[in-house]
């Protein structure tokens, strides 16, 4: 079956589905700390750096990191065989900001 410009998702399918992201990942505990970890710590750190803040295992630091990747709330980059992740705090302002500004009087 072929798709349809019309199966294509409108612009605000895609914003739901961005804000679902970053509510998504911003539900978990572990999730949180590290973007405050990244805050407080200049914005960038490493993958080891930030599992070494927290007492799970690097699997599960590491799925923690990949959603928050996926929700464009951090980015990496790859030096070397270090992979470095960066705080997004325009993006948690663009997507958060714009929901909460329905609730401005």
């Amino acid at each position: 079956m072929s798709s349809s410009k019309s199966d294509a998702p409108s612009l605000a399918e895609k914003r739901l589905a961005e804000l679902e992201a970053v509510f998504a990942a911003l539900a978990h505990e572990q999730r949180r700390h590290i973007l405050l970890t990244l805050k407080f710590r200049g914005g960038q750190m490493t993958a080891g750096e930030i599992a070494d803040r927290f007492a799970c295992s690097w699997p599960t630091t590491t799925r923690h990191l990949r959603v928050l990747e996926d929700a464009g709330l951090v980015t990496v980059e790859k030096r070397g065989r270090e992979r470095i992740y960066q705080l997004e705090t325009a993006r948690l302002f663009e997507v958060a900001g714009d929901w909460l500004a329905w609730f401005r009087s």
